[in-house]
C-alpha cells in the first residue's frame, strides 16, 4: 500500500538541521559573553582592585559597608568571587585573604569554598560545552596523561590535583571537562580539595586585618596563620609520598 504523502518520512537530516544551528548560536552567544566579561574586567581596570594594598588601604569603608549591609556584602562578595572564578581571573588568592579580612575566620572559608566551587564548576560545564571536541583532538601529551588519569580514577585524581596544586587551578577547571569526569564528581572532589588551602588563607586574611605595626606581626594568631601556610606548602610532598607507598604496597 503506497504512503501517503502526509506520511512520508522527513529525511534524515531535516530535523536536526535547526537544533545545530540553535546549539551554534547558543555556543557563539557564550563565548561572546565570556570574552566580553573578561573584556569589560580589563578595561575597567580590574586588576587594581585585585591588589591587598587596595584592601588595605579601603578597610574602614568596607569594614562600616559591612556593618551597615552584611547580607548585601556577603552575597556581593560571593558573587564576585564565583564571577572572577569562572572567568579564570587572576587574583584568587587575594579574593581569599579579602574574605578573611571582611567577614572573618568560618564565614570567609565558607564564603571561599562556595563561591570557588560554583565558579570551577560553571568554568567546567563552559569549557565542556564550548571547546570538548575540539580539545580532545588537540591535547598534547602532558594534558592527555591529566585525562587519562580523571579517566581512571576521577575523584581521587581530582582531590589531588586540588589539595597538591601542581597546576593552576584554572587550569584544573578546563582539564576534567574533556573526560568523562561527572559534574557531581567535580563538584564534590574541588570542594573537598580547596578546603585546607582555604581555611589557611582566610585565616591569614583575617590575621592581617589586624596587623597596624611590626609588633602585631608576633601575634600568636598571626604566626600561628604562617605556621599554617608553611604546613600547606608542604602538603604536597606528603601526599605524593602517601601516593607513592600505596602504589608500592
Amino acid at each position: 500500500m503506497p504512503t501517503s504523502p502526509s506520511a512520508a518520512p522527513a529525511p534524515p537530516d531535516a530535523a536536526p538541521t535547526p537544533r545545530r544551528g540553535e546549539a551554534g548560536w547558543k555556543k557563539i552567544a557564550l563565548a561572546a559573553a565570556i570574552v566580553g566579561a573578561l573584556a569589560a574586567f580589563f578595561a575597567l581596570d580590574g586588576p587594581r582592585y585585585l591588589d591587598f594594598e587596595t584592601l588595605k588601604a579601603h578597610r574602614d569603608e568596607l569594614l562600616a559597608f559591612k556593618s551597615r549591609h552584611f547580607v548585601a556584602m556577603l552575597v556581593g562578595a560571593l558573587v564576585v568571587y564565583a564571577a572572577a572564578t569562572a572567568l579564570s581571573v587572576p587574583g584568587g588568592v587575594l579574593m581569599s585573604l579579602a574574605m578573611g579580612f571582611l567577614f572573618g575566620r568560618w564565614v570567609g572559608v565558607a564564603i571561599v569554598v562556595v563561591a570557588a566551587t560554583l565558579g570551577a564548576t560553571a568554568a567546567f560545564l563552559s569549557a565542556r560545552y564550548l571547546f570538548a571536541d575540539a580539545a580532545r583532538r588537540r591535547m598534547g601529551p602532558r594534558l592527555n596523561r591529566l585525562a587519562r588519569g580523571f579517566e581512571e580514577d576521577a575523584f581521587n585524581y581530582l582531590l589531588f590535583v586540588r589539595l597538591v596544586p601542581v597546576f593552576p587551578f584554572w587550569l584544573m577547571n578546563l582539564v576534567p571537562a574533556f573526560t568523562p569526569v561527572s559534574t557531581r564528581t567535580f563538584m564534590t572532589a574541588t570542594a573537598i580539595g580547596i578546603l585546607p588551602g582555604s581555611f589557611v588563607f582566610v585565616n591569614l586574611g583575617e590575621s592581617l586585618l589586624r596587623i597596624h605595626s611590626a609588633r602585631d606581626l608576633l601575634s600568636t594568631t598571626v604566626l600561628l596563620s604562617f605556621t599554617l601556610l608553611g604546613v600547606l606548602a608542604l602538603l604536597p610532598v606528603v601526599v605524593k609520598k602517601v601516593r607513592q607507598r600505596r602504589k608500592s604496597a
